[in-house]
Protein backbone atom coordinates (compact mmCIF):
# COMPACT_ATOMS: atom_id res chain seq x y z
CA UNK A 1 0.00 0.00 0.00
CA UNK A 2 1.33 3.73 -0.85
CA UNK A 3 1.05 6.69 2.12
CA UNK A 4 -1.77 8.56 2.10
CA UNK A 5 -1.37 12.02 0.99
CA UNK A 6 -3.26 15.66 0.90
CA UNK A 7 -3.54 17.01 -2.51
CA UNK A 8 -4.30 21.03 -3.23
CA UNK A 9 -7.29 21.03 -6.43
CA UNK A 10 -8.36 24.18 -5.61
CA UNK A 11 -7.32 27.51 -4.17
CA UNK A 12 -9.36 30.76 -3.77
CA UNK A 13 -7.80 33.91 -3.02
CA UNK A 14 -9.10 35.77 -0.18
CA UNK A 15 -11.58 37.96 -2.56
CA UNK A 16 -12.61 34.58 -4.19
CA UNK A 17 -13.75 33.77 -1.32
CA UNK A 18 -15.58 37.04 0.20
CA UNK A 19 -17.64 36.74 -3.03
CA UNK A 20 -18.83 33.24 -2.42
CA UNK A 21 -22.57 33.54 -1.71
CA UNK A 22 -24.48 31.80 0.62
CA UNK A 23 -25.57 28.14 -0.51
CA UNK A 24 -24.10 26.39 -4.24
CA UNK A 25 -21.45 28.13 -5.48
CA UNK A 26 -19.99 26.71 -8.93
CA UNK A 27 -15.65 26.85 -8.93
CA UNK A 28 -13.92 25.58 -12.08
CA UNK A 29 -9.62 25.15 -11.26
CA UNK A 30 -8.28 27.53 -14.23
CA UNK A 31 -4.92 25.33 -14.62
CA UNK A 32 -6.84 22.07 -15.40
CA UNK A 33 -10.62 22.87 -15.89
CA UNK A 34 -11.74 20.66 -13.20
CA UNK A 35 -14.71 21.80 -11.27
CA UNK A 36 -15.89 22.23 -7.98
CA UNK A 37 -18.85 22.90 -5.65
CA UNK A 38 -18.33 25.28 -2.54
CA UNK A 39 -21.72 25.47 -0.49
CA UNK A 40 -22.20 28.17 2.53
CA UNK A 41 -23.90 28.40 5.44
CA UNK A 42 -23.78 29.99 9.19
CA UNK A 43 -22.07 26.24 9.95
CA UNK A 44 -19.50 27.04 7.48
CA UNK A 45 -18.03 25.80 4.17
CA UNK A 46 -18.68 22.52 2.90
CA UNK A 47 -17.14 21.50 -0.35
CA UNK A 48 -17.08 18.21 -3.22
CA UNK A 49 -15.95 18.04 -7.06
CA UNK A 50 -18.70 18.78 -9.74
CA UNK A 51 -19.24 14.96 -10.57
CA UNK A 52 -22.02 12.59 -9.66
CA UNK A 53 -21.50 9.68 -8.17
CA UNK A 54 -23.40 7.97 -10.01
CA UNK A 55 -21.67 7.86 -13.56
CA UNK A 56 -19.86 10.94 -13.26
CA UNK A 57 -22.09 13.49 -14.65
CA UNK A 58 -22.00 16.89 -14.27
CA UNK A 59 -24.44 19.23 -11.71
CA UNK A 60 -25.51 22.11 -12.41
CA UNK A 61 -28.19 24.72 -10.82
CA UNK A 62 -31.43 22.57 -9.66
CA UNK A 63 -34.31 24.98 -10.60
CA UNK A 64 -37.11 23.54 -8.71
CA UNK A 65 -34.59 23.92 -5.40
CA UNK A 66 -36.40 26.54 -3.11
CA UNK A 67 -33.87 26.44 -0.77
CA UNK A 68 -30.37 26.53 -2.55
CA UNK A 69 -29.46 23.54 -1.09
CA UNK A 70 -29.77 20.91 -4.52
CA UNK A 71 -27.99 20.78 -7.21
CA UNK A 72 -29.00 18.16 -10.39
CA UNK A 73 -26.85 16.18 -12.19
CA UNK A 74 -27.14 16.38 -16.30
CA UNK A 75 -26.87 12.62 -17.56
CA UNK A 76 -29.66 11.74 -15.32
CA UNK A 77 -31.10 13.79 -13.13
CA UNK A 78 -30.18 12.67 -9.96
CA UNK A 79 -30.09 15.46 -7.22
CA UNK A 80 -27.39 16.13 -4.39
CA UNK A 81 -28.10 18.09 -1.63
CA UNK A 82 -25.06 20.11 -0.39
CA UNK A 83 -25.61 20.91 2.69
CA UNK A 84 -25.43 17.54 3.74
CA UNK A 85 -23.75 15.56 1.16
CA UNK A 86 -26.61 13.40 0.61
CA UNK A 87 -28.10 12.07 -2.66
CA UNK A 88 -32.27 12.73 -2.51
CA UNK A 89 -32.65 11.66 -5.67
CA UNK A 90 -32.91 8.95 -6.07
CA UNK A 91 -33.72 8.51 -1.94
CA UNK A 92 -31.17 6.46 0.24
CA UNK A 93 -28.44 5.97 -2.37
CA UNK A 94 -25.22 7.51 -1.57
CA UNK A 95 -22.79 9.94 0.28
CA UNK A 96 -21.13 12.60 -1.48
CA UNK A 97 -17.20 12.44 -1.14
CA UNK A 98 -16.70 15.84 0.63
CA UNK A 99 -12.78 17.99 0.26
CA UNK A 100 -11.35 19.34 3.58
CA UNK A 101 -11.82 23.04 3.19
CA UNK A 102 -8.26 24.67 4.29
CA UNK A 103 -8.28 28.52 5.78
CA UNK A 104 -5.32 30.27 4.77
CA UNK A 105 -3.45 33.37 6.35
CA UNK A 106 -4.89 36.41 4.59
CA UNK A 107 -8.33 35.32 3.67
CA UNK A 108 -8.26 32.42 1.62
CA UNK A 109 -9.02 28.93 1.21
CA UNK A 110 -7.81 25.28 -0.91
CA UNK A 111 -9.58 22.40 -1.35
CA UNK A 112 -7.65 19.50 -0.44
CA UNK A 113 -8.34 15.89 -1.70
CA UNK A 114 -7.08 12.93 0.44
CA UNK A 115 -5.50 10.31 -1.98
CA UNK A 116 -6.28 7.75 -1.34
CA UNK A 117 -9.58 8.62 -0.05
CA UNK A 118 -10.83 5.34 2.04
CA UNK A 119 -7.12 3.37 2.17
CA UNK A 120 -9.09 1.51 5.44
CA UNK A 121 -11.02 -0.82 2.17
CA UNK A 122 -8.02 -1.91 0.38
CA UNK A 123 -7.01 -5.38 1.82
CA UNK A 124 -10.67 -6.70 3.71
CA UNK A 125 -10.62 -8.60 6.29
CA UNK A 126 -13.06 -11.47 7.22
CA UNK A 127 -15.46 -9.98 10.19
CA UNK A 128 -15.49 -12.65 12.79
CA UNK A 129 -17.23 -13.04 15.71
CA UNK A 130 -16.08 -11.36 19.14
CA UNK A 131 -16.28 -13.01 22.17
CA UNK A 132 -17.31 -11.54 25.48
CA UNK A 133 -14.29 -9.69 26.92
CA UNK A 134 -12.19 -10.34 23.70
CA UNK A 135 -12.32 -6.75 23.28
CA UNK A 136 -12.99 -4.34 25.86
CA UNK A 137 -12.06 -0.32 25.84
CA UNK A 138 -11.86 0.95 29.26
CA UNK A 139 -11.93 5.02 29.75
CA UNK A 140 -9.46 6.67 31.81
CA UNK A 141 -9.26 10.45 31.07
CA UNK A 142 -9.78 12.89 28.80
CA UNK A 143 -8.56 11.41 25.29
CA UNK A 144 -7.08 8.21 26.92
CA UNK A 145 -8.48 4.98 26.35
CA UNK A 146 -6.83 1.71 26.83
CA UNK A 147 -8.10 -0.79 24.41
CA UNK A 148 -7.79 -4.80 25.26
CA UNK A 149 -7.68 -6.72 22.10
CA UNK A 150 -7.35 -10.30 22.56
CA UNK A 151 -3.90 -10.03 24.05
CA UNK A 152 -2.56 -6.94 23.46
CA UNK A 153 -3.23 -3.75 25.03
CA UNK A 154 -3.19 -0.54 23.16
CA UNK A 155 -2.78 3.15 24.45
CA UNK A 156 -3.92 6.20 22.96
CA UNK A 157 -3.01 9.77 23.74
CA UNK A 158 -2.02 9.32 27.41
CA UNK A 159 -2.35 12.67 29.39
CA UNK A 160 -2.70 11.45 33.31
CA UNK A 161 -1.57 14.24 34.87
CA UNK A 162 -0.28 17.92 35.15
CA UNK A 163 -1.55 20.74 33.33
CA UNK A 164 -1.82 21.22 29.53
CA UNK A 165 -1.62 24.57 27.34
CA UNK A 166 0.93 25.72 30.04
CA UNK A 167 -1.05 26.09 33.02
CA UNK A 168 -4.99 26.46 31.34
CA UNK A 169 -6.17 23.34 31.30
CA UNK A 170 -6.35 20.31 33.73
CA UNK A 171 -8.29 17.09 33.76
CA UNK A 172 -11.80 17.30 34.73
CA UNK A 173 -11.91 13.54 36.03
CA UNK A 174 -9.74 11.59 38.52
CA UNK A 175 -8.06 8.89 36.32
CA UNK A 176 -8.05 5.24 38.14
CA UNK A 177 -5.39 4.94 40.83
CA UNK A 178 -3.81 2.35 38.79
CA UNK A 179 -3.24 4.38 35.73
CA UNK A 180 0.43 4.36 35.41
CA UNK A 181 0.57 0.34 35.76
CA UNK A 182 -2.12 0.55 32.85
CA UNK A 183 0.47 2.80 30.94
CA UNK A 184 4.15 1.07 31.77
CA UNK A 185 1.93 -2.18 31.04
CA UNK A 186 0.62 -1.63 27.71
CA UNK A 187 2.18 -3.20 24.60
CA UNK A 188 2.40 -0.21 22.51
CA UNK A 189 1.01 3.48 22.14
CA UNK A 190 -0.46 6.20 19.89
CA UNK A 191 -0.42 9.39 20.33
CA UNK A 192 -2.13 11.67 18.02
CA UNK A 193 -0.32 15.01 18.01
CA UNK A 194 1.53 17.53 19.66
CA UNK A 195 -0.73 19.58 21.54
CA UNK A 196 -0.20 18.80 25.37
CA UNK A 197 -3.47 17.17 26.24
CA UNK A 198 -2.15 14.26 23.85
CA UNK A 199 1.56 14.55 24.22
CA UNK A 200 1.90 15.31 28.08
CA UNK A 201 5.37 15.45 28.68
CA UNK A 202 4.55 15.10 32.73
CA UNK A 203 2.70 11.88 32.53
CA UNK A 204 5.80 10.61 29.44
CA UNK A 205 7.87 11.72 32.59
CA UNK A 206 6.68 8.61 34.60
CA UNK A 207 6.97 6.27 31.36
CA UNK A 208 10.58 7.13 30.73
CA UNK A 209 11.60 6.23 34.24
CA UNK A 210 9.90 3.10 34.26
CA UNK A 211 9.82 2.17 30.73
CA UNK A 212 11.62 3.92 27.94
CA UNK A 213 11.40 2.02 25.60
CA UNK A 214 7.41 1.38 25.22
CA UNK A 215 6.53 1.38 21.47
CA UNK A 216 5.15 4.48 20.75
CA UNK A 217 3.61 5.34 17.02
CA UNK A 218 2.85 9.03 15.52
CA UNK A 219 1.92 9.89 12.03
CA UNK A 220 4.37 11.46 9.77
CA UNK A 221 3.26 14.57 10.14
CA UNK A 222 5.17 17.52 8.61
CA UNK A 223 5.35 19.03 12.32
CA UNK A 224 6.67 16.18 14.22
CA UNK A 225 4.98 15.43 16.82
CA UNK A 226 8.21 14.82 19.28
CA UNK A 227 9.28 18.34 18.53
CA UNK A 228 10.00 19.05 21.64
CA UNK A 229 11.71 15.78 22.64
CA UNK A 230 14.93 16.84 23.48
CA UNK A 231 14.61 19.80 25.19
CA UNK A 232 11.63 18.14 27.33
CA UNK A 233 14.58 15.95 29.43
CA UNK A 234 11.86 13.48 28.86
CA UNK A 235 14.18 9.83 27.61
CA UNK A 236 12.08 7.70 25.03
CA UNK A 237 14.16 5.27 22.68
CA UNK A 238 11.45 3.34 20.69
CA UNK A 239 9.53 6.12 19.00
CA UNK A 240 8.42 5.11 15.70
CA UNK A 241 6.73 7.20 12.83
CA UNK A 242 4.66 5.78 10.49
CA UNK A 243 3.23 6.26 6.67
CA UNK A 244 -0.51 7.40 6.43
CA UNK A 245 -2.97 5.59 5.18
CA UNK A 246 -1.39 2.05 5.40
CA UNK A 247 -2.20 -0.49 7.62
CA UNK A 248 0.35 -1.82 10.29
CA UNK A 249 0.39 -5.16 11.52
CA UNK A 250 0.51 -6.11 15.11
CA UNK A 251 -0.45 -9.82 15.04
CA UNK A 252 -2.54 -11.90 12.81
CA UNK A 253 -5.91 -10.25 13.90
CA UNK A 254 -4.99 -6.94 14.78
CA UNK A 255 -3.65 -3.84 12.50
CA UNK A 256 -4.27 -0.48 13.38
CA UNK A 257 -3.79 2.97 10.56
CA UNK A 258 -2.94 6.02 10.87
CA UNK A 259 -4.61 9.17 8.89
CA UNK A 260 -3.56 12.20 8.42
CA UNK A 261 -5.99 15.27 9.43
CA UNK A 262 -7.27 17.30 6.05
CA UNK A 263 -7.91 20.26 7.36
CA UNK A 264 -4.67 20.54 9.43
CA UNK A 265 -2.39 17.90 7.75
CA UNK A 266 0.49 19.47 9.01
CA UNK A 267 0.00 18.47 12.39
CA UNK A 268 -3.18 16.59 12.99
CA UNK A 269 -3.78 12.65 12.62
CA UNK A 270 -6.59 10.39 13.95
CA UNK A 271 -6.37 6.38 13.78
CA UNK A 272 -8.36 2.84 12.67
CA UNK A 273 -7.75 -0.30 14.63
CA UNK A 274 -9.04 -3.20 13.00
CA UNK A 275 -9.35 -6.60 15.02
CA UNK A 276 -11.15 -9.44 13.54
CA UNK A 277 -12.07 -7.14 11.01
CA UNK A 278 -14.10 -5.29 13.49
CA UNK A 279 -12.85 -1.39 13.00
CA UNK A 280 -12.47 1.13 15.94
CA UNK A 281 -12.30 4.44 14.71
CA UNK A 282 -10.56 7.28 17.21
CA UNK A 283 -11.23 10.85 15.52
CA UNK A 284 -9.62 12.74 18.24
CA UNK A 285 -8.93 16.25 17.64
CA UNK A 286 -9.93 15.53 13.60
CA UNK A 287 -13.73 16.40 14.23
CA UNK A 288 -12.87 18.73 17.01
CA UNK A 289 -14.14 17.66 20.27
CA UNK A 290 -17.84 17.75 21.66
CA UNK A 291 -16.98 19.80 24.37
CA UNK A 292 -15.89 23.40 22.73
CA UNK A 293 -14.24 26.04 24.79
CA UNK A 294 -10.73 24.61 22.99
CA UNK A 295 -10.38 28.76 22.86
CA UNK A 296 -9.78 31.92 24.63
CA UNK A 297 -12.11 33.83 22.67
CA UNK A 298 -14.01 35.71 23.18
CA UNK A 299 -13.41 35.36 27.24
CA UNK A 300 -10.74 37.00 26.61
CA UNK A 301 -11.87 39.55 25.48
CA UNK A 302 -13.03 42.78 26.84
CA UNK A 303 -14.41 46.64 25.84
CA UNK A 304 -16.83 47.22 22.96
CA UNK A 305 -18.89 44.42 22.31
CA UNK A 306 -17.54 42.01 24.49
CA UNK A 307 -19.66 42.20 27.36
CA UNK A 308 -20.84 39.04 29.64
CA UNK A 309 -24.02 39.09 27.89
CA UNK A 310 -22.64 39.07 24.33
CA UNK A 311 -20.21 36.50 24.96
CA UNK A 312 -22.85 34.31 26.50
CA UNK A 313 -25.02 34.13 23.29
CA UNK A 314 -21.86 33.76 21.77
CA UNK A 315 -20.55 30.80 23.89
CA UNK A 316 -24.40 29.27 23.87
CA UNK A 317 -24.57 29.60 20.13
CA UNK A 318 -21.40 28.11 19.32
CA UNK A 319 -22.04 25.30 21.73
CA UNK A 320 -25.44 24.32 19.84
CA UNK A 321 -23.73 24.56 16.84
CA UNK A 322 -20.89 21.87 17.65
CA UNK A 323 -23.28 19.76 19.29
CA UNK A 324 -25.43 19.51 16.09
CA UNK A 325 -22.78 19.01 13.98
CA UNK A 326 -20.93 16.48 15.96
CA UNK A 327 -24.88 14.28 16.17
CA UNK A 328 -24.91 15.15 12.50
CA UNK A 329 -21.35 13.68 11.68
CA UNK A 330 -22.41 10.28 13.99
CA UNK A 331 -25.52 9.75 12.14
CA UNK A 332 -23.10 9.95 8.67
CA UNK A 333 -20.82 7.34 9.84
CA UNK A 334 -23.35 4.94 11.68
CA UNK A 335 -21.35 3.09 14.16
CA UNK A 336 -22.60 0.19 16.30
CA UNK A 337 -21.22 2.26 19.38
CA UNK A 338 -20.00 5.67 19.72
CA UNK A 339 -18.46 7.48 22.83
CA UNK A 340 -17.72 11.26 22.99
CA UNK A 341 -14.47 11.79 24.89
CA UNK A 342 -11.31 14.17 24.45
CA UNK A 343 -13.37 16.92 25.90
CA UNK A 344 -13.21 16.52 29.90
CA UNK A 345 -11.16 19.49 30.66
CA UNK A 346 -11.64 21.94 33.13
CA UNK A 347 -10.13 25.57 33.93
CA UNK A 348 -9.18 24.60 37.47
CA UNK A 349 -6.51 27.08 38.70
CA UNK A 350 -8.22 29.62 40.87
CA UNK A 351 -6.76 32.26 38.50
CA UNK A 352 -8.94 31.37 35.71
CA UNK A 353 -12.32 31.31 37.35
CA UNK A 354 -13.57 33.84 35.08
CA UNK A 355 -12.92 32.29 31.73
CA UNK A 356 -14.37 29.04 33.84
CA UNK A 357 -17.57 30.18 34.80
CA UNK A 358 -17.91 32.12 31.23
CA UNK A 359 -16.85 29.16 29.10
CA UNK A 360 -19.45 26.88 29.39
CA UNK A 361 -19.64 23.83 27.55
CA UNK A 362 -21.83 20.61 26.49
CA UNK A 363 -21.55 17.59 28.52
CA UNK A 364 -21.39 13.96 26.78
CA UNK A 365 -24.30 13.39 28.20
CA UNK A 366 -26.34 15.90 25.55
CA UNK A 367 -24.44 15.06 23.28
CA UNK A 368 -25.49 11.36 23.50
CA UNK A 369 -28.95 12.34 24.12
CA UNK A 370 -29.22 14.21 20.89
CA UNK A 371 -27.69 10.84 18.55
CA UNK A 372 -30.20 8.92 20.40
CA UNK A 373 -32.76 11.33 19.27
CA UNK A 374 -31.59 11.44 15.56
CA UNK A 375 -30.14 8.21 15.61
CA UNK A 376 -31.55 5.53 18.23
CA UNK A 377 -29.82 2.36 16.51
CA UNK A 378 -26.58 3.71 17.62
CA UNK A 379 -25.38 2.51 20.82
CA UNK A 380 -24.06 5.52 23.11
CA UNK A 381 -21.64 5.40 25.66
CA UNK A 382 -20.81 8.32 28.41
CA UNK A 383 -17.80 6.82 30.10
CA UNK A 384 -16.40 7.65 33.76
CA UNK A 385 -12.99 6.67 35.10
CA UNK A 386 -12.33 3.05 34.91
CA UNK A 387 -15.58 2.36 32.79
CA UNK A 388 -15.21 -0.59 30.45
CA UNK A 389 -17.42 -1.37 27.14
CA UNK A 390 -16.98 -5.04 26.25
CA UNK A 391 -17.37 -4.78 21.87
CA UNK A 392 -18.36 -8.57 22.24
CA UNK A 393 -21.42 -8.16 24.14
CA UNK A 394 -22.44 -4.99 22.71
CA UNK A 395 -22.14 -5.89 18.53
CA UNK A 396 -24.00 -8.97 19.94
CA UNK A 397 -26.57 -7.26 21.69
CA UNK A 398 -26.85 -3.33 22.03
CA UNK A 399 -29.40 -3.55 24.87
CA UNK A 400 -27.24 -5.89 27.30
CA UNK A 401 -26.84 -4.14 30.23
CA UNK A 402 -23.61 -6.01 30.47
CA UNK A 403 -22.08 -4.70 27.66
CA UNK A 404 -21.10 -1.85 29.71
CA UNK A 405 -19.41 -2.15 32.90
CA UNK A 406 -19.38 0.66 35.38
CA UNK A 407 -16.10 1.26 37.72
CA UNK A 408 -16.30 0.18 41.12
CA UNK A 409 -18.45 1.96 43.51
CA UNK A 410 -15.82 3.80 45.05
CA UNK A 411 -14.42 5.28 42.24
CA UNK A 412 -14.03 9.25 41.92
CA UNK A 413 -15.21 10.52 39.11
CA UNK A 414 -14.05 14.18 39.49
CA UNK A 415 -10.51 15.57 40.19
CA UNK A 416 -10.80 18.34 43.19
CA UNK A 417 -6.79 18.09 43.55
CA UNK A 418 -4.42 19.25 40.96
CA UNK A 419 -0.95 20.11 42.77
CA UNK A 420 -0.87 23.61 41.10
CA UNK A 421 2.01 23.99 42.95
CA UNK A 422 4.28 21.83 41.83
CA UNK A 423 3.49 22.38 37.96
CA UNK A 424 2.85 26.06 38.13
CA UNK A 425 5.80 26.61 40.71
CA UNK A 426 8.10 25.65 37.46
CA UNK A 427 6.34 27.58 35.11
CA UNK A 428 7.49 30.62 37.03
CA UNK A 429 10.37 30.08 37.63
CA UNK A 430 11.16 32.35 34.52
CA UNK A 431 10.46 34.91 35.95
CA UNK A 432 13.46 35.77 37.89
CA UNK A 433 15.44 34.81 34.73
CA UNK A 434 18.28 37.13 34.05
CA UNK A 435 17.62 38.48 30.36
CA UNK A 436 14.19 40.08 32.40
CA UNK A 437 16.34 42.84 34.17
CA UNK A 438 17.59 44.06 31.08
CA UNK A 439 14.51 45.83 28.85
CA UNK A 440 16.39 45.17 25.48
CA UNK A 441 14.56 41.39 26.13
CA UNK A 442 11.36 43.21 24.54
CA UNK A 443 13.37 44.02 21.33
CA UNK A 444 15.18 40.46 20.89
CA UNK A 445 12.14 38.36 21.47
CA UNK A 446 9.92 40.84 18.83
CA UNK A 447 12.49 40.88 15.95
CA UNK A 448 13.07 36.67 16.48
CA UNK A 449 9.16 36.45 16.08
CA UNK A 450 9.49 38.18 13.17
CA UNK A 451 6.11 40.02 12.96
CA UNK A 452 6.09 43.05 11.15
CA UNK A 453 4.05 44.76 7.76
CA UNK A 454 1.09 45.05 10.29
CA UNK A 455 -0.55 47.93 10.16
CA UNK A 456 -0.88 47.16 14.36
CA UNK A 457 -0.24 48.51 17.29
CA UNK A 458 0.45 46.43 20.60
CA UNK A 459 0.15 47.14 24.30
CA UNK A 460 1.70 44.72 26.19
CA UNK A 461 1.67 44.50 30.14
CA UNK A 462 2.92 42.36 31.96
CA UNK A 463 0.85 41.10 35.29
CA UNK A 464 0.18 38.97 38.01
CA UNK A 465 -2.85 36.41 38.10
CA UNK A 466 -5.28 39.14 39.09
CA UNK A 467 -4.34 40.46 36.07
CA UNK A 468 -3.12 43.40 38.11
CA UNK A 469 0.16 45.04 37.41
CA UNK A 470 2.88 42.85 38.03
CA UNK A 471 5.82 44.84 40.34
CA UNK A 472 9.00 46.15 38.21
CA UNK A 473 6.87 44.34 35.24
CA UNK A 474 7.33 45.90 31.24
CA UNK A 475 4.63 47.95 30.20
CA UNK A 476 5.61 48.98 26.47
CA UNK A 477 4.38 49.27 23.05
CA UNK A 478 5.58 47.41 19.66
CA UNK A 479 4.47 49.24 16.47
CA UNK A 480 4.34 45.72 13.75
CA UNK A 481 4.27 48.16 10.96
CA UNK A 482 7.92 48.41 10.94
CA UNK A 483 8.68 46.60 14.33
CA UNK A 484 9.49 49.49 15.97
CA UNK A 485 9.18 50.03 20.47
CA UNK A 486 7.66 54.01 20.51
CA UNK A 487 7.18 55.78 24.01
CA UNK A 488 3.20 56.81 22.64
CA UNK A 489 1.06 55.61 20.06
CA UNK A 490 1.56 56.90 16.57
CA UNK A 491 -1.09 59.71 14.87
CA UNK A 492 -1.95 57.14 11.91
CA UNK A 493 -5.08 55.31 11.98
CA UNK A 494 -4.37 51.79 12.94
CA UNK A 495 -5.39 48.83 15.01
CA UNK A 496 -4.79 48.38 18.47
CA UNK A 497 -4.87 45.90 20.95
CA UNK A 498 -4.38 45.54 24.73
CA UNK A 499 -3.08 42.59 26.14
CA UNK A 500 -2.68 41.60 29.48
CA UNK A 501 -0.07 39.12 30.06
CA UNK A 502 0.19 36.75 33.03
CA UNK A 503 4.34 37.62 33.61
CA UNK A 504 4.81 33.68 34.45
CA UNK A 505 3.38 32.74 31.27
CA UNK A 506 4.86 35.08 28.89
CA UNK A 507 8.31 34.87 30.25
CA UNK A 508 8.44 31.15 30.02
CA UNK A 509 7.32 31.69 26.84
CA UNK A 510 10.53 34.12 25.66
CA UNK A 511 13.00 31.88 27.50
CA UNK A 512 11.63 28.26 25.84
CA UNK A 513 10.36 29.78 22.24
CA UNK A 514 7.24 28.43 19.83
CA UNK A 515 7.69 26.50 16.91
CA UNK A 516 7.06 28.56 14.05
CA UNK A 517 7.05 25.96 11.07
CA UNK A 518 4.91 25.88 9.56
CA UNK A 519 4.13 29.71 10.76
CA UNK A 520 0.56 29.45 11.68
CA UNK A 521 0.17 32.49 13.73
CA UNK A 522 0.19 35.33 11.44
CA UNK A 523 -3.11 36.85 11.20
CA UNK A 524 -4.18 40.07 9.03
CA UNK A 525 -7.36 42.05 9.66
CA UNK A 526 -6.93 42.29 13.12
CA UNK A 527 -10.04 43.85 14.98
CA UNK A 528 -10.14 47.05 17.24
CA UNK A 529 -10.60 45.60 20.74
CA UNK A 530 -8.77 45.31 23.86
CA UNK A 531 -7.73 41.90 25.27
CA UNK A 532 -7.56 41.24 29.05
CA UNK A 533 -8.69 38.46 30.66
CA UNK A 534 -6.24 35.78 29.27
CA UNK A 535 -2.95 34.06 29.75
CA UNK A 536 -0.66 34.86 27.29
CA UNK A 537 -1.94 35.06 23.01
CA UNK A 538 0.95 32.92 22.76
CA UNK A 539 -0.26 29.83 24.12
CA UNK A 540 -3.75 30.17 23.17
CA UNK A 541 -5.07 26.18 23.05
Amino acid sequence: MTSQTAKVVLSLDAHAVDSLKDGVNFKKNPEDSKCYIIYKSEEGLRACKNQCKHQGGLFIKDIEDLDGKTVKCTKHNWKLNVSTMKYVNPPDSFMQDELEVEALEGGGLQLLELDPEDPWLEDPRETLELQPGEVQVTYLTHACMELQLGSCRFLFDPWLQGPAFAQGWWLLHEPPADWSDRLCGADLVYISHMHSDHLSYPTLKVLSERRPDMPIYVGDTSRPVFWYLERSEVKLTNINVVPFGTWQNVDEHLRYMILMDGVHPEMDTCIIVQYKGHMILNTVDCTSDFAGGASGFPMTFYGGKYTDSWKAQFVKNERKKLLNYKASLVKSLQPKVYCPFAGYFVEAHPSDRYIKETNTKNSAADLNALINKQAPEIKTWTPQPGAVLDLGLALRDPSDSRAVRAPPADTKVLKDNWDFGLYVNEQNSAIGADIFTYPEWIQFYYTWAGFDNYNLVVRVIETDDNFQPFPNGFDYLVDFSDLTFPAERPDREHSYLELKNRVGVMRWVVLNGISRDPDIYHHNDLPQVHCGVGQTVFNAG
